[in-house]
């Protein structure tokens, strides 16, 4: 597994998006409004990093969870279980491909993804 990307929940994207691509050197990727009220913008950074930003009154700012790219979801999600993982939410279909979250033991989001 390979850390893919980051999520962040903020308070005011244009200002986290001038943050990350003035200060830090990311680039927009893409922009999605899938709901009313919530807003994701993906940046890109070197080599395959991303930051997946959310801006959405329902969570609080912050680091929200990192997630890990893999090549067969299944196969991961029931490894990580039989090891003795938390899984939070079993594998769904999502519009890039699969994803399932597990917790680490301090509450840790850790969202497993594969991409189609």
């Amino acid at each position: 597994m390979k850390i893919k990307y980051t999520t962040i929940i903020v308070g005011d994207m244009e200002e986290s998006i001038k943050f990350y691509t003035e200060l830090m050197g990311f680039e927009v990727d893409s922009q999605h409004n899938p709901l009313p009220g919530l807003r994701i913008t993906l940046l890109k950074g070197e080599g395959e990093t991303m930051i997946e930003l959310i801006e959405n009154a329902d969570n609080e700012p912050g680091l929200y969870t990192f997630g890990f790219d893999v090549e067969d979801i299944n196969a991961t999600v029931r490894k990580l279980k039989d090891k003795g993982a938390k899984v939070t939410m079993e594998p769904i279909t999502i519009t890039v491909g699969k994803l399932a979250f597990i917790e680490d033991p301090n509450g840790v989001k850790i969202a497993i993804i594969q991409h189609s």
